[in-house]
Protein backbone atom coordinates (compact mmCIF):
# COMPACT_ATOMS: atom_id res chain seq x y z
CA UNK A 1 0.00 0.00 0.00
CA UNK A 2 2.03 3.14 -1.42
CA UNK A 3 -0.31 5.83 0.16
CA UNK A 4 -2.72 5.40 2.89
CA UNK A 5 -4.93 6.92 5.24
CA UNK A 6 -3.69 6.43 8.76
CA UNK A 7 -6.31 6.41 12.21
CA UNK A 8 -5.59 5.93 15.39
CA UNK A 9 -7.92 3.13 16.24
CA UNK A 10 -8.99 0.77 19.07
CA UNK A 11 -9.59 -2.65 18.02
CA UNK A 12 -12.10 -4.87 18.84
CA UNK A 13 -13.38 -8.06 18.11
CA UNK A 14 -17.51 -9.05 17.20
CA UNK A 15 -18.59 -12.71 15.81
CA UNK A 16 -15.10 -13.71 15.97
CA UNK A 17 -14.33 -10.18 13.39
CA UNK A 18 -12.04 -7.39 14.06
CA UNK A 19 -13.45 -4.25 13.72
CA UNK A 20 -11.48 -0.62 14.60
CA UNK A 21 -12.82 2.26 15.76
CA UNK A 22 -11.62 5.66 14.51
CA UNK A 23 -11.96 10.04 15.79
CA UNK A 24 -11.75 11.16 12.03
CA UNK A 25 -12.12 14.41 11.35
CA UNK A 26 -15.31 16.19 10.44
CA UNK A 27 -13.21 17.41 7.11
CA UNK A 28 -11.94 13.86 6.33
CA UNK A 29 -15.72 13.21 6.27
CA UNK A 30 -16.13 14.22 2.34
CA UNK A 31 -12.55 12.24 1.03
CA UNK A 32 -13.37 9.08 3.11
CA UNK A 33 -16.94 9.06 1.68
CA UNK A 34 -17.74 10.50 -1.30
CA UNK A 35 -21.50 11.50 -2.57
CA UNK A 36 -22.35 8.71 -5.13
CA UNK A 37 -24.45 10.48 -8.17
CA UNK A 38 -25.51 7.35 -10.13
CA UNK A 39 -28.32 5.58 -9.38
CA UNK A 40 -28.24 2.27 -8.19
CA UNK A 41 -31.31 0.07 -8.05
CA UNK A 42 -31.77 -1.24 -4.27
CA UNK A 43 -30.79 -4.99 -4.81
CA UNK A 44 -27.48 -3.67 -5.59
CA UNK A 45 -26.26 -1.39 -3.19
CA UNK A 46 -26.53 -1.47 0.77
CA UNK A 47 -28.02 1.06 1.99
CA UNK A 48 -31.74 2.65 1.91
CA UNK A 49 -31.92 5.58 -0.80
CA UNK A 50 -30.69 8.80 0.40
CA UNK A 51 -34.05 10.78 1.71
CA UNK A 52 -33.02 14.28 0.97
CA UNK A 53 -35.76 15.77 2.98
CA UNK A 54 -33.86 14.53 6.37
CA UNK A 55 -30.77 16.42 5.95
CA UNK A 56 -31.29 20.31 6.24
CA UNK A 57 -33.63 19.06 8.93
CA UNK A 58 -30.25 17.40 10.98
CA UNK A 59 -27.72 19.98 9.52
CA UNK A 60 -30.08 22.76 11.11
CA UNK A 61 -29.77 20.44 13.86
CA UNK A 62 -26.18 21.22 14.32
CA UNK A 63 -25.82 24.70 13.34
CA UNK A 64 -28.65 25.53 15.74
CA UNK A 65 -26.85 23.27 18.59
CA UNK A 66 -23.03 23.77 18.07
CA UNK A 67 -22.27 24.00 21.53
CA UNK A 68 -24.67 20.68 22.42
CA UNK A 69 -25.22 18.53 19.37
CA UNK A 70 -24.24 15.09 19.52
CA UNK A 71 -24.11 12.88 16.94
CA UNK A 72 -23.75 8.56 17.05
CA UNK A 73 -20.70 6.97 15.36
CA UNK A 74 -20.86 6.15 11.90
CA UNK A 75 -20.36 2.40 10.46
CA UNK A 76 -18.48 1.90 7.63
CA UNK A 77 -16.94 -1.28 5.95
CA UNK A 78 -14.07 -0.76 3.80
CA UNK A 79 -13.52 -2.64 0.49
CA UNK A 80 -10.02 -2.77 -0.53
CA UNK A 81 -6.64 -3.19 1.38
CA UNK A 82 -6.28 -1.79 4.97
CA UNK A 83 -4.03 -3.45 8.00
CA UNK A 84 -4.10 -2.83 11.56
CA UNK A 85 -0.73 -1.88 13.01
CA UNK A 86 -0.54 -2.68 17.24
CA UNK A 87 0.80 -0.32 19.16
CA UNK A 88 2.39 -1.02 22.87
CA UNK A 89 -0.90 -2.22 23.49
CA UNK A 90 -2.51 -4.79 21.20
CA UNK A 91 -5.73 -3.56 21.08
CA UNK A 92 -4.69 0.34 20.44
CA UNK A 93 -2.74 1.18 17.20
CA UNK A 94 -2.95 2.61 13.79
CA UNK A 95 -5.52 1.67 11.14
CA UNK A 96 -3.61 1.90 7.36
CA UNK A 97 -6.50 2.56 4.60
CA UNK A 98 -5.59 2.36 1.18
CA UNK A 99 -6.67 5.05 -0.76
CA UNK A 100 -7.28 3.02 -3.59
CA UNK A 101 -10.34 1.41 -1.08
CA UNK A 102 -13.90 2.23 -1.14
CA UNK A 103 -15.61 3.01 2.45
CA UNK A 104 -19.03 2.13 2.40
CA UNK A 105 -21.78 3.25 4.74
CA UNK A 106 -23.45 0.81 6.74
CA UNK A 107 -24.99 3.31 8.90
CA UNK A 108 -24.86 6.63 8.89
CA UNK A 109 -25.69 7.76 5.71
CA UNK A 110 -28.27 10.65 6.71
CA UNK A 111 -25.51 11.72 9.36
CA UNK A 112 -23.08 12.32 6.94
CA UNK A 113 -24.39 14.24 4.24
CA UNK A 114 -26.29 16.83 6.98
CA UNK A 115 -21.92 16.97 8.55
CA UNK A 116 -21.44 17.73 4.60
CA UNK A 117 -23.96 20.19 4.16
CA UNK A 118 -22.93 22.33 8.01
CA UNK A 119 -19.49 22.63 7.09
CA UNK A 120 -21.00 24.46 4.25
CA UNK A 121 -22.76 26.89 6.37
CA UNK A 122 -19.66 26.77 9.60
CA UNK A 123 -16.04 25.78 8.60
CA UNK A 124 -15.36 25.95 12.57
CA UNK A 125 -16.80 22.10 11.84
CA UNK A 126 -13.74 21.03 9.74
CA UNK A 127 -11.59 20.53 13.37
CA UNK A 128 -14.18 18.50 15.38
CA UNK A 129 -14.39 14.72 14.98
CA UNK A 130 -16.90 11.62 14.55
CA UNK A 131 -16.16 8.39 15.17
CA UNK A 132 -16.07 6.07 12.59
CA UNK A 133 -16.47 2.05 13.45
CA UNK A 134 -15.03 0.39 10.63
CA UNK A 135 -15.10 -2.91 9.66
CA UNK A 136 -13.86 -5.35 6.53
CA UNK A 137 -16.15 -5.59 3.63
CA UNK A 138 -16.99 -9.08 3.04
CA UNK A 139 -18.75 -8.24 -0.10
CA UNK A 140 -22.35 -7.04 -0.82
CA UNK A 141 -24.81 -9.79 0.80
CA UNK A 142 -22.60 -9.20 3.99
CA UNK A 143 -22.83 -5.72 3.85
CA UNK A 144 -26.93 -5.50 3.25
CA UNK A 145 -27.05 -7.68 6.10
CA UNK A 146 -25.24 -5.24 8.31
CA UNK A 147 -27.29 -2.72 7.08
CA UNK A 148 -30.22 -4.85 8.19
CA UNK A 149 -28.86 -5.63 11.33
CA UNK A 150 -28.11 -2.72 12.63
CA UNK A 151 -31.27 -0.91 11.94
CA UNK A 152 -33.83 -4.09 12.23
CA UNK A 153 -33.58 -3.29 16.14
CA UNK A 154 -33.51 0.53 16.24
CA UNK A 155 -36.46 1.45 17.97
CA UNK A 156 -37.73 4.90 17.51
CA UNK A 157 -38.02 6.87 21.04
CA UNK A 158 -42.02 7.35 21.78
CA UNK A 159 -43.20 11.24 20.90
CA UNK A 160 -43.90 11.52 24.61
CA UNK A 161 -40.44 10.16 25.92
CA UNK A 162 -38.95 12.33 23.50
CA UNK A 163 -41.00 15.70 24.86
CA UNK A 164 -40.19 14.40 28.13
CA UNK A 165 -36.64 14.65 27.75
CA UNK A 166 -36.05 17.80 25.11
CA UNK A 167 -34.87 21.11 26.78
CA UNK A 168 -34.53 22.80 23.69
CA UNK A 169 -38.08 22.47 22.43
CA UNK A 170 -39.70 25.50 24.10
CA UNK A 171 -43.28 23.89 24.05
CA UNK A 172 -42.41 20.62 25.21
CA UNK A 173 -40.87 21.86 28.46
CA UNK A 174 -44.07 24.23 28.67
CA UNK A 175 -45.89 21.42 28.48
CA UNK A 176 -44.52 18.86 31.00
CA UNK A 177 -44.28 22.29 33.45
CA UNK A 178 -48.30 22.74 32.82
CA UNK A 179 -48.82 18.95 33.69
CA UNK A 180 -46.31 18.80 36.35
CA UNK A 181 -48.42 21.56 37.96
CA UNK A 182 -52.03 20.41 38.30
CA UNK A 183 -52.08 17.41 39.78
CA UNK A 184 -55.29 15.46 38.20
CA UNK A 185 -52.99 15.63 34.69
CA UNK A 186 -50.03 14.94 36.45
CA UNK A 187 -51.40 11.56 37.79
CA UNK A 188 -53.03 10.18 34.76
CA UNK A 189 -50.56 11.42 32.24
CA UNK A 190 -48.31 8.66 30.81
CA UNK A 191 -44.89 10.90 30.28
CA UNK A 192 -43.40 7.94 27.94
CA UNK A 193 -45.69 5.85 25.88
CA UNK A 194 -48.15 7.43 23.24
CA UNK A 195 -50.36 4.29 23.45
CA UNK A 196 -51.95 3.38 26.16
CA UNK A 197 -53.20 -0.38 26.99
CA UNK A 198 -56.83 -1.38 27.66
CA UNK A 199 -55.61 -1.17 31.17
CA UNK A 200 -52.91 1.00 31.56
CA UNK A 201 -52.51 2.66 35.10
CA UNK A 202 -52.81 6.53 33.28
CA UNK A 203 -55.39 7.92 31.00
CA UNK A 204 -53.77 10.63 28.76
CA UNK A 205 -49.88 10.38 27.15
CA UNK A 206 -47.91 13.94 27.01
CA UNK A 207 -47.83 13.66 23.89
CA UNK A 208 -51.73 14.40 23.09
CA UNK A 209 -51.05 17.57 25.28
CA UNK A 210 -47.77 18.49 23.40
CA UNK A 211 -49.73 18.52 20.31
CA UNK A 212 -52.76 20.07 21.96
CA UNK A 213 -50.85 22.98 22.91
CA UNK A 214 -48.94 23.55 19.65
CA UNK A 215 -52.87 23.54 18.60
CA UNK A 216 -53.60 26.27 20.93
CA UNK A 217 -50.50 28.76 20.76
CA UNK A 218 -49.98 27.96 16.63
CA UNK A 219 -47.14 29.96 15.74
CA UNK A 220 -47.23 31.92 18.66
CA UNK A 221 -44.04 32.42 20.09
CA UNK A 222 -43.79 30.32 23.79
CA UNK A 223 -43.21 33.17 26.31
CA UNK A 224 -43.94 33.02 30.03
CA UNK A 225 -47.61 34.54 29.25
CA UNK A 226 -47.97 31.95 26.75
CA UNK A 227 -47.26 28.93 29.44
CA UNK A 228 -48.90 30.71 32.30
CA UNK A 229 -52.39 30.61 29.64
CA UNK A 230 -51.95 27.15 28.93
CA UNK A 231 -51.42 26.54 33.04
CA UNK A 232 -54.82 28.31 33.72
CA UNK A 233 -56.50 26.88 30.74
CA UNK A 234 -55.64 23.31 31.54
CA UNK A 235 -56.24 23.99 34.95
CA UNK A 236 -60.16 25.20 33.97
CA UNK A 237 -60.42 22.21 31.69
CA UNK A 238 -59.98 19.99 34.73
CA UNK A 239 -61.88 21.26 37.12
CA UNK A 240 -65.08 21.65 34.66
CA UNK A 241 -65.06 18.22 33.21
CA UNK A 242 -67.25 16.40 35.90
CA UNK A 243 -66.42 12.77 34.72
CA UNK A 244 -62.67 13.99 35.55
CA UNK A 245 -64.02 15.24 38.61
CA UNK A 246 -65.92 11.83 39.39
CA UNK A 247 -63.30 9.88 39.04
CA UNK A 248 -61.17 11.77 41.67
CA UNK A 249 -64.24 11.44 43.90
CA UNK A 250 -64.13 7.47 43.13
CA UNK A 251 -67.45 7.87 42.31
CA UNK A 252 -66.55 6.20 39.23
CA UNK A 253 -63.83 3.85 37.80
CA UNK A 254 -61.10 4.71 35.16
CA UNK A 255 -62.11 1.52 33.40
CA UNK A 256 -66.12 3.31 33.31
CA UNK A 257 -64.67 6.49 32.28
CA UNK A 258 -62.69 4.99 29.77
CA UNK A 259 -65.28 2.56 28.01
CA UNK A 260 -68.18 4.43 28.98
CA UNK A 261 -66.80 8.14 28.07
CA UNK A 262 -65.21 9.79 25.08
CA UNK A 263 -63.14 12.60 27.56
CA UNK A 264 -59.68 10.10 27.83
CA UNK A 265 -59.75 10.14 24.07
CA UNK A 266 -56.75 10.89 22.49
CA UNK A 267 -59.03 12.75 19.61
CA UNK A 268 -60.70 14.95 22.57
CA UNK A 269 -57.41 16.16 23.89
CA UNK A 270 -57.30 17.60 20.26
CA UNK A 271 -60.62 19.08 20.59
CA UNK A 272 -60.10 20.70 23.75
CA UNK A 273 -57.10 21.86 21.88
CA UNK A 274 -58.98 23.80 19.37
CA UNK A 275 -60.83 25.22 21.59
CA UNK A 276 -58.04 26.67 24.06
CA UNK A 277 -57.03 28.29 20.66
CA UNK A 278 -60.38 29.88 20.68
CA UNK A 279 -59.62 31.40 23.93
CA UNK A 280 -55.67 32.43 23.28
CA UNK A 281 -56.50 34.05 20.50
CA UNK A 282 -58.85 36.40 22.05
CA UNK A 283 -57.17 36.70 25.49
CA UNK A 284 -59.45 39.98 26.28
CA UNK A 285 -62.42 37.68 26.73
CA UNK A 286 -62.67 35.81 30.08
CA UNK A 287 -61.62 32.28 30.39
CA UNK A 288 -64.79 30.50 31.59
CA UNK A 289 -65.68 27.20 30.93
CA UNK A 290 -67.96 26.31 33.84
CA UNK A 291 -70.92 25.23 31.10
CA UNK A 292 -68.63 22.26 30.19
CA UNK A 293 -70.25 21.09 33.14
CA UNK A 294 -73.50 20.87 31.44
CA UNK A 295 -71.67 18.28 28.50
CA UNK A 296 -72.70 14.80 28.73
CA UNK A 297 -69.11 12.99 27.75
CA UNK A 298 -71.18 9.51 27.85
CA UNK A 299 -70.38 7.78 24.04
CA UNK A 300 -74.01 7.00 23.73
CA UNK A 301 -75.07 10.99 23.63
CA UNK A 302 -76.71 11.54 20.62
CA UNK A 303 -74.23 14.78 20.37
CA UNK A 304 -71.12 12.61 19.32
CA UNK A 305 -72.78 10.25 16.83
CA UNK A 306 -70.90 10.55 13.23
CA UNK A 307 -68.98 13.46 14.58
CA UNK A 308 -66.75 11.85 17.35
CA UNK A 309 -68.00 8.15 16.91
CA UNK A 310 -69.07 6.18 13.94
CA UNK A 311 -72.28 4.31 14.13
CA UNK A 312 -70.15 0.99 15.32
CA UNK A 313 -69.13 2.39 18.02
CA UNK A 314 -65.40 3.58 16.93
CA UNK A 315 -63.99 6.76 17.23
CA UNK A 316 -63.54 8.89 14.51
CA UNK A 317 -59.75 10.37 15.08
CA UNK A 318 -59.27 12.82 12.54
CA UNK A 319 -59.56 16.94 11.81
CA UNK A 320 -62.93 16.94 10.22
CA UNK A 321 -64.08 15.19 13.69
CA UNK A 322 -62.19 17.53 15.92
CA UNK A 323 -63.75 20.53 14.41
CA UNK A 324 -67.03 18.97 14.22
CA UNK A 325 -66.65 18.04 18.16
CA UNK A 326 -65.17 21.55 18.75
CA UNK A 327 -67.96 23.17 17.62
CA UNK A 328 -70.47 21.41 20.20
CA UNK A 329 -68.61 22.70 23.00
CA UNK A 330 -68.18 25.84 21.52
CA UNK A 331 -72.07 26.05 20.85
CA UNK A 332 -72.41 25.03 24.44
CA UNK A 333 -69.81 27.64 25.72
CA UNK A 334 -72.13 30.62 23.71
CA UNK A 335 -69.07 30.93 21.56
CA UNK A 336 -69.33 32.20 17.82
CA UNK A 337 -68.73 29.77 14.92
CA UNK A 338 -66.27 30.92 12.52
CA UNK A 339 -67.27 31.03 8.78
CA UNK A 340 -64.74 27.70 8.54
CA UNK A 341 -66.58 26.10 11.66
CA UNK A 342 -69.73 27.13 10.06
CA UNK A 343 -68.96 25.53 6.52
CA UNK A 344 -68.14 22.27 8.41
CA UNK A 345 -70.97 22.30 10.71
CA UNK A 346 -73.54 22.59 7.46
CA UNK A 347 -71.84 20.32 5.40
CA UNK A 348 -71.92 17.77 8.14
CA UNK A 349 -75.67 18.27 8.90
CA UNK A 350 -76.79 18.14 4.79
CA UNK A 351 -74.62 14.29 5.27
CA UNK A 352 -77.27 13.24 8.05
Amino acid sequence: MDFVYRFPVVKGIQANREYYIAMVPLKMVPRLFPQEEEYVPPEYRAQRKLNTARIPVISKYILDNRDSYVFSALAASIDGHFRFCPSEMPDVGTLEISMDAKLLINDGQHRKAAILEAIAEDESLLNETISVVFFEDRGLARSQQMFTDLNKHAVKTSNSIAELYDSRDPLAVATRNVISQIAFLNAYTDKEKDILGKYSSNLFTLSAFYNANKRIIRAAAVTPEAEDFLLRYWDSVCQNILPWKELCGREISKVDLRENYIVTQAVIIQVLGRLGCFFFSERDRPLRLDKLRQINWRRDCADWKMRTIRANGRMINNEEAIVLTCNVLKKRLDLPLDEFEQGKERSFLDRK
